[in-house]
């Protein structure tokens, strides 16, 4: 009897078990909860940031916060889609009609990252604002967007993980992976990428006065979803195109593209810890 009961225990989850669906169908037209994700991130997000430079000696105003997220959000679809193309759907960029399908999936995190960046940028141009402090302020909301990214990856039942031994309990059968019960990787990075990181971040800008360090809260939220990634990777399925390029190099495309993230993080939070903090009465924001 006990046997059997431990026969029955080490049966691996079938996710079609799990009753879960892509979206709430409206009869009309299907909402996403990919979408739902990237909608609660931005909100989240852009709401975090506007109680944060409320604080003493914030670097930008709400004005400046408003510009900032409308730039941030084209520069997650258009950089996170364009980047999937360059690493890891070259086909796309030869087929316009494919390529602007978001809604089929396919975007890319370091894609989405430099598509931020670039808005940083241009906004800290615009406004005569210091760059580094502004990523700071607003790189401690980007985890919420991870977080609720990462599940609803899980909850359509791509990006699944590797295949898993017996001794992994919480292994999974997903429906388009084949018979084999896999890592469901996207909670992992749910998890690592998502809500240690924001748990990181938040206690780090309410806690301490790291937001005094330009540079010091943007490192570290670039080194650390970069070591997040990197980690994951050895539970993640690489993409089907990019199978012989991981077994040939033994890191996949994902874990090559984190180390400079990595390193360039460690420089800016190296750099951060040498230099003297700013004072409390820091400079305000251009009006």
């Amino acid at each position: 009897m006990l046997s059997l009961l431990l026969a029955a225990v080490s049966q691996p989850i079938n996710f079609d078990d799990l009753g879960l669906t892509r979206g709430i169908d409206l009869g009309f037209f299907t909402l996403r909860w990919y979408s739902l994700a990237y909608l609660a991130g931005i909100i989240l997000a852009y709401w975090h940031t506007s109680k944060a430079i409320r604080t003493p000696g914030a670097p930008l105003a709400q004005r400046h916060a408003d510009d900032l997220f409308f730039y941030c959000t084209l520069g997650i679809i258009l950089g996170g889609r364009l980047g999937y193309a360059t690493f890891y759907a070259p086909q796309l960029l030869t087929e316009p009609s494919e390529l602007i399908k978001l809604w089929e999936g396919g975007m890319s995190f370091h894609g989405g990252l430099m598509g931020v960046v670039l808005a940083f940028a241009w906004v800290s141009w615009r406004g005569k604002l210091n760059f580094l402090r502004v990523a700071d302020y607003v790189s401690v909301s980007v985890p919420f967007g991870m977080l609720f990214g990462r599940l609803a990856n899980f909850v359509n039942g791509e990006l699944w993980g590797r295949p898993a031994g017996p001794d992994v309990s919480w292994a999974i059968v997903f429906p388009d992976a084949g018979p084999l019960a896999r890592h469901p990787s996207q909670l992992y990075e749910a998890g690592l990428e998502g809500l240690l990181l924001l748990i990181i971040m938040m206690l780090l800008f309410w806690k301490t006065r790291a937001r005094f360090r330009p540079g010091l809260l943007a490192g570290t939220f670039t080194a650390g979803i970069s070591a997040g990634r990197f980690v994951v990777e050895f539970f993640r399925e690489p993409d089907a195109q990019l199978r012989e390029f991981a077994l040939s190099t033994g890191l996949s495309m994902g874990q090559w593209l984190t180390i400079p993230l990595f390193l360039v993080g460690l420089f800016f939070m190296v750099r951060a810890l040498v230099r003297p903090p700013l004072g409390t009465t820091a400079s305000p924001p251009p009006a």
